[in-house]
């Protein structure tokens, strides 16, 4: 994302996304839309970061823990909600639903953005500094990769 910034001189607007323990920034081109809370059906043998599926235009989207995907614990909170994102087609996905704790904060992003050097968890492709909030830079493809695996297993 840094490079593509660099290499055009451009800026883009991005979406500051609050999990319970970090915050995720996204191009706001990732996101399809922001829904309220709602549980997931969870199917029995589901990993902890799976929290089942939800209903979204007329269609059942996988639902992501990303705390839990990360081996931390994912909480809903009071503002829970869920921002439905889309995929990058390397799979059968084509939408997977995100729990965050709050509503996303949209931000520009430019030249101007810079890495942050912390150690980063399974799902995180880099950390920067935008303004005063330091954010992680989520692996879209990884969290494909996730729900395809799981597929897998649990057909297989």
């Amino acid at each position: 994302m840094l490079e593509h910034l660099r290499a055009r001189q451009i800026s883009l607007t991005g979406l500051l996304l609050r999990l319970a323990d970090r915050q995720l920034l996204l191009p706001n081109v990732a996101i399809a839309e922001l829904i309220g809370y709602q549980p997931g059906q969870r199917s029995a043998g589901a990993p902890a970061w799976h929290l089942g599926f939800i209903s979204w235009r007329q269609q059942q989207v996988p639902l992501l823990g990303f705390e839990a995907a990360c081996g931390g614990l994912t909480v809903v909170g009071e503002r829970a909600q869920i921002v439905v994102l889309n995929t990058l087609g390397d799979s059968s996905l084509r939408f997977i639903g995100l729990l965050l704790q709050d509503i996303p904060r949209s931000c520009k992003l430019d030249e101007q953005l810079s890495y942050v050097d912390v150690p980063l968890a399974p799902l995180e492709l880099a950390a920067v500094q935008v303004g005063d909030v330091m954010a992680r830079v989520p692996d879209l493809e990884g969290m494909e990769r996730l729900f395809d695996s799981s597929r897998e297993v649990s057909s297989g």
